[in-house]
């Protein structure tokens, strides 16, 4: 109960200074001290400088879950205006070519953002395997897009 007076107003006003809205800022320090507790079971012998650790990392997150956020009704606006007129994409036609496994890692890693060693923890393989599987389905996508660089000399 002690950190949590002793730090609340200045993690609060740290949100508060780096979000939108006052409730966001509530929320995330919320968070804070829902993750403080349920790490140590008793926020007292918490330091304020740890609370201030653990806000840095909600905050990173929320951050990410915003541009994800955003990133997906981009894509939604955009899913919408290509409906709307009917024609076919040549990437999502040539993605829907590829194989599953190729597709997969081609998605997460640009559609979802995901690092090499996160999409490796996703897939349950090595990040070195995911960066080979990334290069061949960027060279199997270019083929099918007919964008493949010509090797030097081809064009005589």
């Amino acid at each position: 109960m002690a950190t949590h007076a002793a730090g609340h107003d200045r993690i609060y006003r740290y949100f508060r200074r780096r979000t939108e809205n006052a409730a966001t800022a509530e929320d995330l320090c919320a968070e804070v001290f829902r993750i403080a507790w349920e790490k140590t079971g008793d926020n007292d012998g918490l330091s304020v400088m740890t609370l201030f650790g653990i806000a840095k990392n909600v905050l990173r997150n929320h951050d990410r879950s915003a541009l994800r956020f955003a990133s997906l009704l981009g894509a939604l606006q955009l899913e919408r205006d290509q409906e709307s007129h009917r024609d076919e994409s040549p990437i999502r036609e040539a993605l829907r070519q590829l194989g599953p496994d190729d597709r997969e890692v081609l998605l997460l890693t640009y559609w979802d953002g995901f690092s090499s060693s996160e999409v490796s923890d996703l897939l349950n393989t090595s990040a070195t395997a995911v960066r080979m599987r990334l290069h061949r389905a960027r060279k199997a996508l270019s083929r099918l897009l007919n964008t493949e660089p010509q090797p030097e000399g081809a064009e005589r």
